[in-house]
């Protein structure tokens, strides 16, 4: 895949060390989703490939350097079932390697030559930095739907509605097209992580490569137990997670069992539901072509996914 190749060209003739943290990095997979929203957008719209491309390269690289920041911050040791950065390296070793992947996706957005998808990159780094300080000070005050709509926003949608708006900028439409397209982008991009956050209730450890309920566990409230704590605010367990104390494991257990039986996840799947429809609508004011139809099966694939 040419993306994946100019994503680990980025690290030649750097520090060797530099190097061999990218290609582990790179090495770890993912589903590099968002290079193919990037390619197919543009490919919809018939946008230079070349200029596709590049930017695909950098939105990965973007998303690669906020989770090497994000695995330092959590204290997480693996990642899709391999050792993070952070697990074998020094917290500065990491902060560093996070920052030279930051600028190396800087440098490829500004080879598209696009001052304001430049001004938009920067302005959605800044986006999702804020959304994490914001959950690192004050998570525990963040249990109205309004703040989880913000924080999942600035965590996952930014970079999706970046994906789309600038894949459409890059290609021959005009300014309705590509607002259209930025929608198609929040939309997929905020069902994404509803998703995420409904597995994190109904998956198991071994799928996930986590604890289950490892966002409660922190005191981060997401929308299945928002809907649980709407209808059961007098839960002693949610409770004592709010007042920020320890909660045995047991306990944590039954919350999780209580949360799935609640019907809170089913309304929480329905808002996700909601978002694939609405990325489906404007899908389908777009030119009938291969890349449409693969964007919608991707669509749908959003919803149905299990990891």
């Amino acid at each position: 895949m040419r993306v994946e190749e100019l994503m680990r060209k980025q690290a030649d003739d750097r520090h060797p060390d530099l190097e061999a943290a990218l290609k582990h990095l790179l090495a770890s997979g993912g589903k590099r989703i968002r290079p193919a929203v990037v390619l197919l957008t543009g490919g919809m719209f018939g946008g230079d490939q070349e200029l596709l491309v590049t930017l695909a390269a950098a939105v990965e690289l973007l998303h690669t350097a906020t989770l090497v920041h994000d695995d330092l911050i959590d204290g997480a040791f693996l990642r899709r079932g391999m050792a993070t950065l952070n697990s074998r390296w020094s917290p500065a070793a990491t902060v560093l390697t996070g920052d030279f992947i930051f600028a190396r996706a800087a440098k490829l957005a500004a080879c598209t030559d696009s001052t304001i998808l430049m001004q938009l990159f920067a302005e959605t780094l800044t986006t999702i930095v804020t959304g994490e300080v914001t959950q690192l000070f004050s998570s525990r005050s963040l249990v109205q739907r309004a703040d989880y709509d913000r924080r999942i926003y600035a965590k996952t949608a930014s970079l999706f509605e970046l994906c789309t708006r600038t894949a459409a900028m890059l290609s021959p439409v005009d300014e309705t097209v590509v607002e259209r397209a930025r929608r198609f982008g929040y939309a997929i991009g905020m069902a994404f992580q509803l998703v995420d956050d409904i597995l994190d209730f109904t998956g198991q450890q071994a799928t996930l490569g986590k604890p289950v309920a490892s966002d409660l566990r922190q005191g981060i409230f997401t929308l299945p137990a928002l809907y649980y704590n709407e209808s059961y605010p007098d839960d002693p367990t949610m409770g004592l997670i709010l007042q920020g104390e320890s909660v045995e494991e047991s306990a944590i257990l039954r919350l999780v069992e209580a949360i799935r039986a609640s019907g809170a996840i089913r309304r929480a799947n329905e808002q996700a539901e909601s978002y694939i429809n609405q990325a489906l609508q404007d899908l389908s004011s777009f030119p009938e072509c291969v890349e449409r139809q693969s964007l919608e099966e991707l669509t749908r694939f959003l919803i149905h996914r299990e990891m």
